[in-house]
């Protein structure tokens, strides 16, 4: 399965998670992508409710242009185009060269600490 995890990171921490992830590919081992944000607000922000539903429809329907996941989701042309193109700068969808869209990722895996490390 192909996954990406999402983690709410403070600066501390971001830095540790870089230096792991750095070792790890300097050492030939697998390595899980990751994507990190600095508090929930961002991450709540970068990835809405309606974006996971869309990036749900496209993995379940792959290769729909924009306009016609617009359709399918009943939603604004406008509004999909501006999600879809934040889920693409993010790394989580990819435009085809034949105007399609698809999921990189099987599963999205969010964590958030809440409490201080030790």
């Amino acid at each position: 399965m192909n996954r990406i995890e999402i983690s709410v990171l403070r600066p501390e921490a971001a830095l540790r998670a870089c230096a792991e992830v750095w070792h790890a590919v300097e050492t030939g081992e697998a390595v899980t992508p990751r994507l990190a944000f600095g508090s929930l607000h961002e991450l709540f922000s970068a990835i809405t409710e309606k974006r996971l539903d869309l990036l749900r429809h496209v993995a379940d329907h792959d290769g729909l242009t924009i306009w016609q996941l617009a359709n399918a989701l009943g939603r604004d042309y406008k509004n999909v185009h501006t999600d879809v193109t934040r889920l693409v700068d993010l790394g989580l969808l990819e435009r085809r060269t034949d105007g399609g869209l698809s999921t990189l990722y099987d599963e999205i895996l969010i964590h958030a600490d809440i409490r201080a490390a030790a």
